[in-house]
């Protein structure tokens, strides 16, 4: 068996066939090296400085000034979150239930604090009902919600309060936070 082998220079030519067999990728064609790669078709990284690509949109959410309202509330939730916070002001935090809520806005409601129109109409009607009879006694005052603080703490002092409700986001929470132990306090006298 004889071995042939084909060399080919830059200035000779090669034959035709051995061309095409080449474009084919036949088994006996001799391997091409390398093609020629077209230079619009190249592969570049992408440049983003000035005037070249545009770059990718970012999350810059921790880059933004956010209010000074908002950095609060956020770092008072941190705090919050690492601190270990003693019970007087953790009983803050339980809060009620959507249901319990409803129910007790319900009943709050039914007690509402007469407006300035209504004490305006009850006045007059009692004092139509003195002037046609003076030795009439006074109607009994309609049981209503005290608020305030002041007022609310007068009256568990007094033992009057039947029941208090706290909101849970006061702030300063300091105005609320010893109301709980007056409560307990004048319920074991």
């Amino acid at each position: 068996a004889t071995v042939s082998v084909l060399y080919w220079t830059k200035d000779r030519k090669m034959p035709g066939k051995v061309k095409a067999d080449l474009k084919k990728g036949k088994k006996g064609a001799p391997k091409q090296i390398e093609s020629e790669k077209n230079p619009l078709l190249t592969a570049r990284p992408r440049n983003f400085t000035i005037g070249n690509d545009i770059p990718p949109k970012r999350d810059v959410t921790r880059f933004v000034r956010w209010p000074k309202y908002v950095t609060r509330q956020r770092q008072k939730r941190v705090l919050e979150r690492r601190l270990k916070v003693p019970p007087s002001l953790n009983q803050f935090r339980l809060t009620l239930d959507k249901g319990t809520k409803t129910e007790l806005f319900k009943l709050m409601a039914k007690y509402q604090p007469e407006s300035q129109k209504q004490k305006a109409e009850r006045l007059q009607a009692e004092a139509e009902k003195k002037k046609a009879d003076p030795k009439a006694q006074p109607a009994k005052k309609k049981n209503c919600l005290k608020y305030g603080i002041q007022q609310v703490t007068r009256m568990i002092e007094e033992k009057k309060a039947k029941m208090v409700v706290i909101a849970h986001d006061v702030d300063p929470i300091e105005i609320v936070v010893w109301l709980p132990a007056l409560c307990k306090a004048q319920e074991e006298h």
